[in-house]
This record gives structure tokens, C-alpha cells and sequence, in this order.
């Protein structure tokens, strides 16, 4: 029996397939633009390689951000429409949090909010959305960033002294087995996590 892993909140998003022991049968990094939009192709494509159909599935582990709202929304409704569909749990997994876990020790999980801003998490960073510049108050030379914020402001990051990894390298996107074990030892609600208001906003009635 295995777990299926969704992240879509970042523009690094990732779907995986682990079994019950915790190993990695299959893991798919979505790096095209407009990640979110294929996960469907690669749930179908991670079943194939991990060589089992839905029945085989026991959990949906997915990412509940925070991060883009487009991408949080996709990934949620997919988890949350296969679940109903197999007819099993979907528990959901902090974006910030499995980015940290999968990292160095020490290093610095940075998504990109969109309106120059980041979101950052750490040992000693409490999730919190800010300018990338207030983030570097908090960063010390040689920690190291990752995550697609980590990436995009790559150059003020490392300017300041802060180690970003590869752009190809794995721990900027959460890595299935990380998703597992947080998903199986502290599972959270299957919705999205916010840490900023929305970008958009009903107009105020006249």
C-alpha cells in the first residue's frame, strides 16, 4: 500500500508515490511554467513507475501551502477529488515546514509570495510573509536558503552571504518522503494555509 504526495504551492511543485515503509517509488519535480496545471498527468505518470493503480493508494499527503493561490487550490481540489473518488484520507502538509525538513540542518525555507515578498520559515524564523530584504536581517553568512523564493532572489541572497543550492538540486521542491512523515505523524486539515490576505479582494459595495 502507498502514499500519494501532491505540493503545487510553489512554482516547484512536486507529486510522488511512497510506500508504507517510507520508501520513494516514484517522485515527479514539476518545473514547466504553470506546474500545477500537469499534476493530473503526473499522478498518472507516478501510479505507471511505481507500478500500481488507485486501489494500491492508502493516504493523499498535499501541500496546503502557503504559496501561490492558484497552484495551493489545484493541488488541494485534486488531492481532495481523487479522495473522494477512491474513497480515502487526504491529510494536508505545511509547504514551509516539509521544505525545512528536507533540507540541511539550519537551512532556511523561502517561497516566493509574489509582490516582492517571500515567505520564510526556520528553526529560529516563524512563518511569516516580508520583503526579501527584511528576510536578510534574520539570515546569517553561509546559512542556506532554499525554495523557489531562495531561487528567484538568488542574487540579494547571496550577495548578503547566504548559500543557495543548484537550481536543479531537490531540496527546493518538498520531497515525497518528507511529505509522508509529516502527513503520518501530524497531518493537518486538507485546506489551504494563508499567511498574507489575498491578492484580490471583493469590491466594496456602494
Amino acid at each position: 500500500m502507498a502514499t500519494l504526495t501532491i505540493d503545487t504551492a510553489t512554482s516547484l511543485a512536486s507529486v510522488g508515490l511512497v510506500h508504507a515503509d517510507g520508501s520513494i517509488v516514484a517522485a515527479v519535480p514539476l518545473r514547466e511554467p504553470n506546474a500545477a496545471q500537469h499534476v493530473l498527468g503526473a499522478v498518472g505518470q507516478v501510479l505507471v513507475d511505481g507500478g500500481i493503480d488507485s486501489s494500491g493508494l492508502t493516504l493523499i499527503a498535499v501541500g496546503r501551502g502557503p504559496g501561490s493561490f492558484t497552484g495551493l487550490r489545484i493541488g488541494l481540489a485534486t488531492a481532495l477529488g481523487l479522495s473522494d473518488a477512491i474513497g480515502i484520507p487526504v491529510a494536508g502538509v505545511d509547504t514551509l515546514r516539509a521544505l525545512v525538513a528536507g533540507a540541511p540542518a539550519g537551512a532556511v525555507a523561502v517561497i516566493d509570495a509574489r509582490r516582492g515578498e517571500v515567505y520564510a520559515q526556520s528553526a529560529t524564523i516563524g512563518g511569516a510573509s516580508s520583503t526579501p530584504e527584511q528576510l536578510l536581517a534574520h539570515v546569517a553568512r553561509g546559512d542556506v536558503l532554499v525554495g523557489d523564493g531562495a531561487l528567484r532572489y538568488r542574487a540579494l541572497f547571496a550577495e548578503a552571504g547566504a548559500v543557495i543550492p543548484d537550481s536543479d538540486s531537490a531540496v527546493h521542491w518538498v520531497d515525497p518522503g518528507v511529505a509522508w512523515q509529516l502527513a503520518s505523524i501530524d497531518p493537518q486539515p486538507a485546506t489551504a494555509l494563508y499567511l498574507r490576505a489575498p491578492d484580490a479582494v471583493p469590491a466594496a459595495r456602494r
